[in-house]
């Protein structure tokens, strides 16, 4: 007898703020810029694209185009989608040695 499955859907598990907070919260902190954009537009889909995009300020195709595989969203348009989601964008101190340091020269 074969084995019945379904497909995941992860729309599914992003009822509440704290949910989807913690998603792009995991996307920000791999800091791949294509996952972030689609952990945004995922997040987008399960609350209802018309509506983010009205509250961004943006077209609902323009909103599909920038969080598509192939979207690149501006700064402006990746921030009116967050703030429509109910997220903010915040940054804290990095643990790795990729960054510049304070009154390094190169030379």
């Amino acid at each position: 007898m074969p084995l019945e499955t379904t497909k995941f859907d992860v729309q599914n598990f992003l009822r509440t703020p704290e949910d989807r907070a913690a998603y792009i919260e995991a996307a920000l902190e791999d800091g791949d810029v294509s996952l972030i954009t689609h952990a945004l537009g995922d997040v987008a889909r399960s609350v209802g694209m018309s509506d983010v995009a009205r509250e961004a300020g943006i077209t609902r195709e323009g909103l599909y185009k920038a969080l598509s595989d192939k979207g690149d969203p501006r700064l402006s348009t990746l921030l009116g989608v967050m703030r429509a989601l109910g997220l903010q964008l915040s940054a804290r101190a990095a643990n790795d040695d990729h960054s510049v340091q304070t009154g390094q020269t190169s030379g």
